[in-house]
């Protein structure tokens, strides 16, 4: 009875695991375009750091910027891209995952308005300005809609205060990625409000690239532990920095 029982959980844990990595699920990257003139930031190339400029940016266009790295993953196919879909939003791209039914869906705003950039996120952070995108006969739920929604760039909250409709609209939990410097203390308060889980943020000094994002969803759609995917996160960014995994670790965390 006992080895049955056994097996009954075992066979349990596996439906429950294949219908997670099987059942369409959305992601959306909300991404401020690194810009020299518009943002507090340390000045970069000139050609990485112009935030109109979708096709060399570093946090786009560049070999590790979103649109450029998860393109060339050969975990992702590239499904549409939309240039000015919105306002502030200077091109939208569409991936697939290749092995489950997750879609990703990132957003390149024009760095001059990052902090729309940042109030559009902890929005659909808390569930709110659902997007709607059509692939043949299936519809797609962005924005609040989204399981996880991650954001990318400078952490301007280290100058401005943001005001919006923070909120959560229902009562189901959001996944948030947050890769910007100290991200921790300057989003928490926010996503305190808008009661998002923080899967990954920082608590220092990091460049926010699309690695460590790639990895962490890696991590994600396996339906690991917040633990394993912060893990995932910081051997990332140890790989590709150079830094040192114990720096990697203190630099990269999850949870409040």
């Amino acid at each position: 009875m006992k080895k049955l029982f056994l097996l009954f959980i075992v066979l349990f844990s596996f439906l429950s695991f294949g219908q997670n990595i099987n059942e369409s699920q959305t992601i959306h990257v909300f991404v401020a375009l690194c810009d020299n003139v518009n943002q507090g930031i340390v000045p970069v190339p000139t050609k990485l750091g112009n935030g109109q400029d979708v096709k060399n940016n570093l946090y786009w266009g560049a070999l590790y910027g979103v649109k450029t790295f998860f393109k060339n993953s050969k975990d992702w196919t590239l499904i549409s891209t939309e240039k000015n879909p919105e306002t502030n939003i200077l091109e939208r791209v569409l991936f697939k995952h290749r092995t489950s039914k997750t879609y990703l869906l990132a957003d390149a705003y024009d760095g001059k308005y990052i902090k729309q950039t940042t109030i559009d996120f902890l929005e659909a952070s808390a569930g709110r300005n659902e997007i709607k995108v059509k692939i043949n006969d299936k519809e797609l739920t962005f924005g609040g809609g989204s399981k996880l929604v991650a954001y990318i760039g400078h952490d301007g909250l280290m100058e401005f205060d943001v005001k919006g409709n923070f909120k959560p609209i229902n009562v189901n939990k959001r996944d948030a990625i947050v890769l910007a410097c100290i991200s921790k203390r300057f989003f928490k308060p926010y996503l305190e409000t808008t009661q998002a889980n923080p899967l990954v943020w920082t608590t220092g000094l990091m460049a926010p690239e699309a690695y460590t994002l790639k990895w962490a969803i890696d991590g994600w759609i396996l339906n690991e532990t917040d633990a394993q995917i912060r893990e995932r996160a910081a051997q990332a960014y140890n790989q590709y920095q150079k830094c040192g995994i114990k720096g990697a670790r203190g630099l990269l965390v999850t949870g409040d």
